[in-house]
């Protein structure tokens, strides 16, 4: 089985269009948003409107839920009704695999987040072990989350941990295949993967 992984699209079609084309050449099973739909572009109609064409199994993020805290005039909307409905979490059983998906950290957190990579996108060993010791005790065999704007796939303990990173930002998608348990990356926009985006806002908040 394939999955497609994005996350942290930030109503920016461009980039998720190319991710989801992608998907589709490559034939994946199901395709997955680990939150924030909304935020920092304008086009959330469009981007909606590709995550319902094309099938996307979503979470709701910290920028989707203040979308909708700052946005009640447009309740009416589709873009606001189909963010009022998704979930915190998205849990699977694939081939024996537990998959639990949560937009920053679990059990459903929006804020805070994985941040396992440094400005010089190394493994921070402190981090490593602080979330290897912190997710020991989730039912999970692989966590995806997003929030952090990092990509990373890494084994903590018994969970594998992946982060596709932001589709217009690190300008990044995944692929995971199961059971197998490989993930491939995938650049977007012709652009290099930024493996950590804005280091300066992420380190204030770590």
């Amino acid at each position: 089985m394939k999955i497609g992984l994005i996350s942290d699209v930030h109503a920016s079609p461009v980039p998720l269009k190319q991710a989801l084309e992608l998907f589709t050449e490559e034939h994946v099973d199901k395709i997955i948003c680990a939150g924030d739909i909304a935020g920092y572009n304008d086009d959330l109609d469009e981007t909606v409107n590709l995550l319902i064409d094309y099938d996307v199994d979503c979470i709701i993020g910290n920028h989707d839920q203040t979308y909708l805290q700052t946005h009640p005039s447009l309740s009416a909307t589709d873009s606001f009704r189909f963010l009022e409905q998704l979930p915190e979490t998205l849990e699977y059983t694939v081939d024996g695999l537990k998959i639990s998906v949560v937009h920053a950290q679990p059990p459903s957190e929006q804020h805070g987040g994985i941040k396992l990579l440094d400005e010089n996108t190394q493994l921070i060993a402190q981090q490593v072990n602080y979330w290897t010791d912190a997710l020991a005790s989730i039912d999970a065999d692989i966590l995806i989350v997003g929030h952090s704007h990092q990509v990373y796939v890494q084994q903590l303990g018994s969970t594998l941990l992946i982060n596709p990173g932001s589709a217009p930002f690190n300008h990044s998608c995944m692929i995971l295949q199961l059971p197998q348990k490989t993930v491939s990356r995938h650049a977007l926009e012709g652009k290099d993967i930024l493996p950590v985006w804005n280091w300066g806002m992420l380190v204030r908040k770590m």
